[in-house]
């Protein structure tokens, strides 16, 4: 089979052939891989972030199709199914956890190894390479917003800092499962336009925003934006961090508002996966998606690296 591998940090990906994946033992299942998303986290993976094993198959935005099943997504946070957080279907938060495309060969192939078949999950008469990026994408703000909910009744606000992908996601789930005012932070005219196409009440500049807000999500995770969002949110309100930018703020007493909730979000559970290719089949969720073969895998990471990418980025085989 035709597989995109990384064979050494911060080097260019690699088409090569290998030999196709079998399954041995009752529960392992090989997947034809029908789309895989590019997502952010596979740049990290390409630079070292996560100090990955290499070489690697890279991409944990996986949608295939399985003899018997059909057409399915791969839930690719894989734990090692015994402990707690795995008993609750939470294998991202799994201490044992050993996910597809960072630390085991993962989507940028035409099939993969997937170890249990509790990690498909059918997705009917969606399309599989439009469902490709909900995987990852679309399932870390549905968790965000999850964790901010009970916030957000009726009369209260929410701030996105940070109007990308997973930020113009996360402004769909607030409009969909909450009562909230939604507003949206953006240095990006372009990205504040699309987030009032996409529901925002309001978008502006971080730093004209006015608080408080009872929850402020920031898709960021920098410096500048964690500043925001301890600037931003209320008295016992919540803030949420989901971005990677590897951000620190000061916290203590008198550092940030009194008795406000600070968390990071991480992915989301097996059953959030369930629960959010529902909603996708009850409503439609308004993303772009651009597709390339295999050999483009690079050039695909080069679009996103700049900022270039249209939308999300799927790789087809």
């Amino acid at each position: 089979m035709r597989a995109v591998v990384l064979r050494s940090f911060q080097d260019p990906l690699e088409l090569e052939e290998r030999p196709e994946p079998e399954a041995r033992g009752d529960d392992q299942v090989v997947v034809r891989i029908l789309g895989s998303g590019v997502c952010h986290s596979d740049l990290h993976v390409a630079e070292g972030y996560f100090d990955s094993p290499l070489p690697l198959v890279l991409g944990h935005e996986i949608a295939g199709e399985v003899e018997g099943i059909g057409n399915v997504l791969v839930y690719t946070p894989w734990g090692c199914g015994e402990c707690r957080f795995c008993r609750r279907t939470e294998e991202m938060i799994c201490p044992d956890a050993k996910e597809a495309g960072l630390f085991q060969d993962g989507g940028y192939a035409e099939y993969v190894l997937v170890p249990s078949r509790r990690y498909l999950y059918p997705i009917g008469d969606l399309d599989p390479v439009e469902a490709a990026p909900l995987g990852c994408g679309g399932l870390t703000p549905y968790r965000a917003v999850k964790h901010a909910r009970p916030w957000l009744g009726s009369g209260s606000r929410a701030l996105v800092l940070g109007a990308g992908g997973l930020g113009q996601f996360g402004i769909q789930y607030l409009r969909l499962m909450t009562d909230a005012v939604v507003h949206v932070g953006d240095p990006s005219e372009q990205k504040r336009a699309r987030a009032l196409e996409l529901g925002a009440e309001e978008a502006a500049e971080p730093a004209e925003l006015e608080g408080p807000y009872d929850a402020v999500l920031d898709f960021v995770g920098s410096d500048d934006s964690l500043s925001q969002a301890a600037r931003l949110v209320d008295r016992q309100g919540v803030a949420v961090v989901i971005g990677l930018f590897g951000g620190r703020i000061p916290f203590g007493l008198g550092a940030v508002p009194h008795e406000a909730h600070f968390l990071s979000s991480i992915w989301g559970s097996r059953d959030e996966l369930a629960e959010l290719i529902a909603l996708a089949q009850r409503e439609r969720l308004e993303y772009t998606i651009d597709t390339m073969p295999l050999e483009r895998a690079q050039e695909a990471h080069d679009l996103v690296r700049r900022g270039e990418a249209r939308g999300r980025i799927v790789l087809v085989p």
